[in-house]
């Protein structure tokens, strides 16, 4: 037993032919039914004449290739045309007739070649049609009645054209929205490998550098090394939470969130004390339960602003400031001008404008650039609370 939540599912799930023959299979029942009779569609001015054996193969050719009106327009619309012809030419002027401008309409939509071949063909083939009818009935019908018709027929293919464009609009709308969205998870992910290679492997470049004047020492050199594993293995860990962020199953359950655990800040700033960069450290306030993607945008703030200044400002002391607040994070990551001086703790400057970008789509405010001491501080404020 179907219920009646499953019925539009199980009935879409029907072929097209099965879903578009009851409209047909309506009108040729309504045909015959005597309260009908004589109330169908009437071009010229023949007397109606009741229904003979003839009558029922007519109307069956009017009505029952509505059925294939999608899957075989052109088709359709022929059959239906032929039967509609006889019709008129009989004087049966039946309720079938309703089918000429729905045919019409179906093939306006789903006709996919040689469209205006079939108006012209269609209007060619009608003038005989009214030709024949003039003649055969009494000319009480008037030219302007025949174009009248005409008329009504061009509307039906035009509202049928009318519907193509439209979908064919959405279509084209939903498509460049899919690949906008396309673009910018690559976007996305782009800077979110950007931000964990770039800052575990300058952390291990830095250490293996140092690790080279250290041979004197073993005490220290096998210290040094075994931060660069350590630094590796986050690497690791990082890229595989990158990965398992792409996986169309992820998210399905609670422990999903791409939001950095508490405690990764300090464990960041400790990692790049390792790699030889002074870093003073100050937390203020108590992270939001809820603070949606800041947490993750402020760690990528201090985590790229810490990049940059091992990279080109090492071993001048830097500070990191983060304060937590009811309605945002500020964070301040500054270098002071002590290290040499063409460095620029800035950088290439791309993954800096990754993070405006970021800052921004929340609602925040960033800044990046040189004081007047010659020191360089990244500065953001971010709205908590906000899932982008």
């Amino acid at each position: 037993m179907i219920s009646p939540r499953q019925a539009p599912g199980w009935w879409h799930r029907l072929d097209v032919t099965v879903r578009d023959l009851p409209l047909g299979l309506l009108l040729l029942a309504g045909s015959f039914l005597p309260v009908l009779h004589d109330k169908g569609t009437q071009v010229g001015d023949l007397p109606t004449r009741p229904f003979d054996a003839l009558a029922i193969a007519v109307l069956g050719l009017e009505c029952l290739p509505l059925a294939v009106r999608r899957r075989w327009p052109a088709v359709s619309l022929a059959l239906v045309c032929l039967g509609f012809a006889v019709d008129q030419l009989r004087g049966y002027h039946s309720v079938a007739g309703t089918a000429l401008p729905i045919a019409l309409i179906s093939t306006g939509v789903h006709l996919e070649r040689h469209r205006r071949a079939a108006v012209l063909l269609l209007s060619v083939a009608y003038v005989p049609l009214a030709v024949a009818l003039h003649r055969l009935g009494s000319g009480g019908e008037t030219a302007s009645g025949f174009v009248t018709f005409y008329l009504a027929l061009v509307l039906a293919w035009g509202v049928g054209a009318w519907q193509r464009s439209t979908r064919a609009a959405e279509a084209d709308r939903r498509r460049r929205v899919a690949e906008d969205t396309r673009t910018a998870e690559r976007t996305r992910i782009a800077r979110e490998l950007h931000d964990v290679v770039t800052h575990h492997v300058t952390a291990m470049v830095v250490q293996a550098e140092a690790a080279r004047y250290l041979t004197a020492a073993p005490d220290r050199l096998d210290q040094t090394l075994a931060h660069v594993s350590d630094t590796g293995r986050r690497a690791i860990s990082d890229l595989r939470h990158l990965l398992d962020l792409l996986n169309p199953d992820h998210g399905t359950d609670t422990g999903g969130g791409r939001t950095p655990p508490a405690g990764r800040l300090r464990t960041l700033v400790e990692q790049t004390r390792r790699a030889g960069q002074p870093v003073e450290f100050a937390e203020e306030g108590t992270p939001a339960e809820s603070a949606g993607s800041a947490d993750l945008v402020a760690y990528r703030v201090v985590q790229e602003a810490l990049t940059n200044a091992l990279k080109y400002a090492h071993g001048s002391p830097t500070s990191v400031r983060v304060r937590y607040g009811e309605k945002e994070i500020s964070v301040k990551v500054g270098t002071d001008g002590s290290g040499p001086a063409t460095a620029s703790p800035g950088g290439s400057g791309r993954g800096l404008a990754g993070l405006r970008e970021r800052v921004a789509v929340l609602g925040g405010e960033f800044s990046a650039g040189r004081e007047t001491d010659g020191g360089f501080v990244v500065r953001a404020r971010i709205p908590v609370g906000n899932p982008a």
